[in-house]
C-alpha cells in the first residue's frame, strides 16, 4: 500500500476522499488487469527449497475458472469487467496520486474532476514515461549519504611513502606486485584479505597522478587517502566533544 500512497502524512477530508477513489481505482485495475503468481508445490531438499508457481493468472481470472464460485457470481463477475478500461483506471490512479502529494506538500484541497473525457494525453505520455525513472507521484526517493569516511585504520598507513617511492619508480606496478613485495618484506604483517584495500588506494594514488599530469593539480587530501580519513575522524570526535 505505501508503494501506492507514499510515506506522506496524509489528514483531513479531502485526503480521505482522495484515499478512497485511489483504493476504488486501484482495486478494479489489481483484480481485473494485474496478473499475479500462486504457489502451486514447494519441495526441500537439505537446505534447497525449490517452489513452483502457476502460470500468472489475474485475481478475476481465477475465480472464473474456480467450481467454488456460483455462476451468478461469474456473470456478475464478467460484466464489471466489459465495462473497465485499464488506461481509464491507470490515469485515474495517476492523477488521484498527483493530489495526494499536491497536499502532503501544502496545497490547497480541491478534488481533481475524473477523467472521462478521450485519452489521447494520458496515451501520449506512455511512450516516454520511463525516461522520467520513477512515475508515481507520491514516491520520493530518500537522499543517500555519501560515505567519505573511513570506518577503520589504513593498513598501509605507516608504509604508504614508501610505496609511494616504488610508484614512482616503477608506475606500471599492479596492486598484486607490490602487495607480494610487502609481504615478502614484512612476513605476516599483511594478510591476503587486505591486497583489496590496497588496490583502491593505488586507485586514488593514480587518479590524482593523472590530475597533475593533465592539469598541474595535485590533491594532498586524496592523495593521502587514509589520512584524510583520519583527519575527518579525529575533527568529528572534537566537534562531538
Amino acid at each position: 500500500m505505501r508503494r501506492l500512497v507514499g510515506y506522506c502524512r496524509l489528514e483531513g477530508n479531502a485526503a480521505a476522499s482522495a484515499l478512497s477513489r485511489l483504493y476504488a481505482a486501484s482495486r478494479l485495475f489489481v483484480n481485473f488487469f494485474q496478473p499475479s503468481f500462486k504457489l502451486a508445490s514447494k519441495t526441500r531438499s537439505g537446505a534447497q527449497v525449490r517452489k513452483r508457481y502457476h502460470a500468472p493468472q489475474t485475481p478475476c481470472a481465477r475465480l472464473l475458472a474456480s467450481d467454488a464460485v456460483s455462476e451468478q457470481v461469474k456473470i456478475r463477475l464478467r460484466e464489471v469487467a466489459e465495462t473497465l478500461d485499464p488506461l481509464r483506471l491507470l490515469d485515474e490512479i495517476r492523477t488521484v496520486q498527483h493530489h495526494l502529494a499536491a497536499l502532503a506538500d501544502g496545497a490547497r484541497p480541491h478534488m481533481p474532476p475524473r477523467q472521462d473525457e478521450d485519452l489521447a494525453r494520458f496515451l501520449s505520455g506512455l511512450a516516454t514515461a520511463w525516461r522520467a525513472g520513477e512515475v508515481r507521484p507520491t514516491h520520493i526517493e530518500k537522499p543517500k549519504r555519501t560515505h567519505d569516511w573511513r570506518t577503520r585504520d589504513d593498513p598501509f598507513e605507516s608504509i604508504w611513502p614508501t610505496v609511494c617511492e616504488w610508484l614512482a619508480a616503477r608506475p606500471d606496478q599492479t596492486g598484486r606486485q607490490i602487495f607480494d613485495r610487502l609481504q615478502s618484506e614484512h612476513p605476516g604483517l599483511y594478510p591476503d584479505c587486505q591486497l583489496r584495500t590496497l588496490q583502491r588506494r593505488l586507485k586514488n594514488w593514480r587518479t590524482q597522478a593523472a590530475r597533475k599530469l593533465v592539469f598541474g593539480v595535485y590533491d594532498e587530501a586524496l592523495g593521502a587517502g587514509s589520512r584524510s580519513g583520519s583527519i575527518r575522524r579525529e575533527a568529528s570526535g572534537n566537534l562531538s566533544s
